[in-house]
Order: structure tokens, then C-alpha cells, then sequence
């Protein structure tokens, strides 16, 4: 078998929507998957760094704002693709994924593989809870990220 896929799931549970990266990574994790190390994180940028810096094959995980339908999921290859301009993921740092991406990109610092995932986010209010659109999309999500461990393993 290849090495394990890093599945980083971002967000904060206070915060509505910003949940949306973690649900997946908490919907995969009960399917015990093998060669997936699975992870959740609250967007730190050097917290990432860190966590990807021996990996390989990463896929990320967060809410997005980019002011399109709530529920609409968005994934980026980021060896050929950028994050176009005006979408943001979700982040309750000053310096949020975005920028880490930017950043890890400019310092050659990327995992050779690395998939972003952006869900579309409604409600970012603390004490929200996941509003329905974001809910559905997650296992839409949980669904193409098995698609995506099937061809990257």
C-alpha cells in the first residue's frame, strides 16, 4: 500500500459553519479508513505548516465565503490551480488558509499533492450550529474525497 493520505479538517464548532471542515473529517473518521490519517485543526498557520511538512498527500477541508449559494462545494488542486480571487475559506485567525496556502506555495512548501475542499458557508455567528445546506454538502463531501483517496493512494 502507499503512504497515508492527511486529511486536515478546519474550523471552530462555536462558529455555525466554520464547523464544515471538521464534520467531514469526523464523518470519515467513523468509516476507520486505512492509509488516511485524519485531522482536525482550527486554521493556525503554523499549525499546518507543521502538519503537512513530512506529507505527501493532503487533502484540506474548510468553509468557504465567497458569496455563492450556501451548500455549493468547491475543490481546488493546488499544484494547478489557485484560489481565485475574492474566494475565501473560512478563518477566525488574521492569517487564515488562504494565506497559509499563498504563503506555503511562495516558500515551496506545498505537499506535491494537495486538494482544498471549500464548502459554502451561510451562518459564521458563535453559537450557530451547521445551518442545513452546509449540513447536506457534507457527506457530498465525505463522498468525493473517497473518490479523490481512490485515484491519489
Amino acid at each position: 500500500m502507499g503512504e497515508p493520505v492527511l486529511v486536515i479538517g478546519i474550523g471552530n464548532d462555536y462558529r455555525g459553519d466554520d464547523a464544515a471542515g471538521l464534520a467531514v473529517v469526523r464523518a470519515l473518521r467513523v468509516r476507520q479508513l486505512e492509509q488516511v490519517r485524519l485531522m482536525e485543526c482550527d486554521g493556525d498557520c503554523a499549525t499546518l505548516l507543521e502538519a503537512w511538512k513530512d506529507a505527501n498527500k493532503v487533502i484540506l477541508v474548510d468553509a468557504a465565503s465567497s458569496g455563492v449559494r450556501p451548500g455549493t462545494t468547491h475543490r481546488f488542486d493546488m499544484h494547478t490551480q489557485t484560489l481565485p480571487a475574492g474566494y475565501t475559506l473560512s478563518s477566525t485567525h488574521a492569517f487564515g488558509i488562504t494565506e497559509t496556502l499563498a504563503l506555503a506555495r511562495t516558500l515551496n512548501q506545498l505537499p506535491p499533492c494537495c486538494i482544498v475542499y471549500g464548502i459554502e458557508g451561510k451562518h459564521f455567528a458563535t453559537g450557530d450550529g451547521l445551518s442545513p445546506a452546509v449540513n447536506h454538502a457534507i457527506q457530498r463531501v465525505v463522498e468525493h474525497i473517497l473518490a479523490d483517496l481512490q485515484n491519489i493512494s
